[in-house]
C-alpha cells in the first residue's frame, strides 16, 4: 500500500489495478496512509483533526483510533523539531551487528529446521527459535 506506484513492475501494477478495481475501499485506505505520511513529513499539525474525521471511516479506523487515544504523543511528533531516526537507524545497526556476531545474521540461520540440522555448520541454541517453512 505504501510503495511508490512508479516503483511497481508492469504485472505487479495490473495486479494492483485489479484489486483495486474490486475493493475500492482499498484505495481510500491507501490515500489516508498516504494523506498521514505527507501530514508527519509536512509537519502540518491543522491537517489532524481533518485526518482524523476521514480516517475513522476508513480501513485504518483501528490505527486512527490508537492515534486518537495517544493525540498528545502525536501532536508533539508532528510539531516538534526533534526526531529519534538517528537514534533508531543506530540502534538497528548494533542489532544486526550483534546478530552476526553470534551467527544469526546470515540468512542462512532461517533455513528450515530439518536442513540446519544437517549442516555441520549449524548449531541449534535451546534459546534459539526455529522457523519452519510450513
Amino acid at each position: 500500500m505504501t510503495i511508490g506506484r512508479n516503483d511497481l513492475s508492469k504485472s505487479q501494477t495490473v495486479t494492483v489495478a485489479a484489486i483495486e478495481g474490486e475493493v475500492p475501499q482499498l484505495v481510500e485506505a491507501r490515500e489516508v496512509v498516504a494523506s498521514f505520511q505527507a501530514m508527519i513529513r509536512k509537519k502540518s499539525l491543522a491537517d489532524l483533526e481533518p485526518w482524523l474525521e476521514r480516517a475513522r471511516s476508513s480501513l485504518v479506523a483501528a490505527f486512527a483510533n490508537g492515534v486518537a487515544k495517544d493525540r498528545a504523543a502525536v501532536s508533539a511528533a508532528i510539531s516538534s523539531p526533534w526526531s529519534n531516526g538517528r537514534t533508531e537507524g543506530q540502534i538497528t545497526k548494533l542489532k544486526l551487528v550483534k546478530r552476526q556476531m553470534y551467527g544469526r545474521g546470515k540468512s542462512t540461520s532461517f533455513r528450515p529446521a530439518s536442513s540446519a540440522s544437517d549442516s555441520p555448520l549449524t548449531t541449534k541454541i535451546a534459546s534459539e527459535p526455529t522457523f519452519r517453512a510450513d
